[in-house]
């Protein structure tokens, strides 16, 4: 299994930087893991990842437990999260899935450490390594 995880922007805060860094290189026990900057423009997960499961992350897209997202893992996974204004719109309806962390704003450097979070409790979740107690 190959887990993805692109972010839109720049990744300014060193602090939440080495946080999500360290949880996908945790990940990377389990499954092969990457995370780093795209630019929509000049990116296209689906001709990148053709066979993968795109999740994206929306404000307007469906909350979900750890428990429910351990069970989409059943193949290889591309997450993408958009920067300040967002993914592009059409990126939206191509997605698989619509995914919302939170009915709260947050920074996106926070959402990366999140995600990476979860990405890493899912991981471990499924190999029973005693992390997600």
């Amino acid at each position: 299994m190959k887990i993805f995880l692109y972010y839109v922007g720049k990744a300014r805060d060193t602090h939440a930087n080495a946080m999500a860094e360290e949880y996908i290189k945790r990940s990377g026990r389990f499954a092969t893991c990457e995370m780093r900057e795209i630019h929509p423009v000049r990116f296209d997960p689906w001709a990148k990842h053709p066979s993968a499961r795109k999740i994206l992350l929306d404000p307007a897209g469906k909350s979900l437990d750890s428990k429910k997202l351990t069970a989409l893992f059943d193949r290889d996974l591309v997450f993408v999260i958009g920067g300040a204004d967002g993914l592009p719109p059409a990126w939206r309806a191509r997605g698989d899935f619509l995914l919302s962390l939170s009915a709260l704003t947050m920074p996106h450097e926070l959402a990366r450490v999140m995600l990476a979070e979860q990405i890493y409790r899912a991981l471990t979740t499924l190999r029973g390594h005693p992390y997600p107690r």
